[in-house]
């Protein structure tokens, strides 16, 4: 309403006002400046005295006019990012993720439900004795239950479902095709020596098992233990691996590199929407963004902007809480 009143006001300066108000009305709307840093009352003295006028509170009038449409525009351009493309085509009754939340695989899954606004419950899988899984010949997480039906893998659950969705779009080719490669054949086998590169970031990580699942107390303090060992041992030997020399370098490297593709635009594709890969590389690094790796990360690379950007395109979670 305080928008629609202000233009209004804009408006009949412009169509029915003298020449006092026809001069601020233009001034209005040619401006390009910004409110948030400026007293409202010092720049309105300095717009009067700079155009002659004697009516400083004329002048707020149309000042608050002009922050109004600055911040309405720039609220039009976040909603717009936010969209959700949610298809009436697909429906679903009930969608079930089993998880670690830690994982990365299982993040890029998150990333891709919550960006289509498609509701899901979460099964936090114990690492370490899998019992909640116990039902499926896949032994891996993520898994996948839509309206029963089991899906696996990561990459093949998001190209199913974005399918359903867009049941007339093309395969991803091309330019989003090669980083959505480029996130399963090598950011994420960076991710792992980075969140296990020290037994502290290895437990820090593993913190999580002690505030999800339905888990014992006993089952928490094995799995955050035994699980944080494990890893830590795991991750040296996938250093060694993919030849991997220092870990945060690595890291970096890898958050320099997807700056690098983006070429300045504010996502892979231009325009106002990500696409897949942006859902990828932002699902992938979404659970250690608040870890001391990838606090790192954001401090010494160019990928905070962007990857805040994705936060307020993903928007909140799609997760149905029991």
């Amino acid at each position: 309403m305080r928008r629609v009143n202000g233009l209004a006001t804009v408006g009949r300066a412009l169509t029915c006002g003298g020449a006092v108000e026809k001069r601020l009305a233009q001034a209005a709307l040619m401006s390009t400046c910004s409110f948030s840093s400026l007293n409202s009352h010092i720049f309105s003295q300095k717009l009067a005295d700079r155009l002659g006028l004697s009516r400083p509170s004329l002048v707020r009038r149309v000042a608050g006019t002009m922050f109004v449409s600055v911040a309405a525009s720039s609220l039009a351009q976040d909603a717009l990012a936010k969209e959700k493309p949610r298809s009436e085509k697909f429906l679903p009754k009930e969608v079930v993720l089993y998880q670690y939340e830690a994982c990365p695989f299982c993040n890029k899954v998150k990333a891709f439900l919550d960006y289509c606004n498609i509701p899901y419950k979460i099964v936090e899988v114990n690492p370490i004795s899998k019992k909640e899984i116990k039902w499926s010949d896949y032994k891996k997480v993520p898994i996948l239950k839509v309206d029963g039906e089991q899906m696996v893998d990561s990459s093949d659950i998001i190209d199913k479902l974005f399918h359903r969705i867009n049941p007339d779009s093309s395969i991803p080719d091309g330019e989003e095709k090669k980083w959505l490669e480029w996130v399963d054949n090598h950011l994420v086998h960076v991710l792992s020596p980075n969140i296990y590169r020290s037994t502290s970031e290895a437990l820090e990580s593993f913190d999580y098992i002690t505030t999800h699942g339905n888990f014992s107390f006993t089952e928490r303090l094995v799995a955050k233990y035994a699980g944080a060992a494990a890893m830590y041992f795991v991750s040296k030997k996938l250093k060694k691996k993919h030849n991997i020399t220092d870990e945060r370098v690595a890291l970096y490297e890898a958050a320099e590199t997807w700056v690098d593709a983006l070429k300045g635009r504010h996502y892979l594709a231009g325009g106002s929407k990500p696409n897949l890969a942006d859902l990828a590389v932002f699902g992938v690094l979404r659970p250690i963004r608040y870890l001391t790796s990838g606090k790192d990360m954001v401090e010494h690379t160019r990928i905070g902007e962007w990857y805040g950007r994705m936060e307020n395109a993903v928007g909140e979670s799609a997760r149905i809480k029991e």
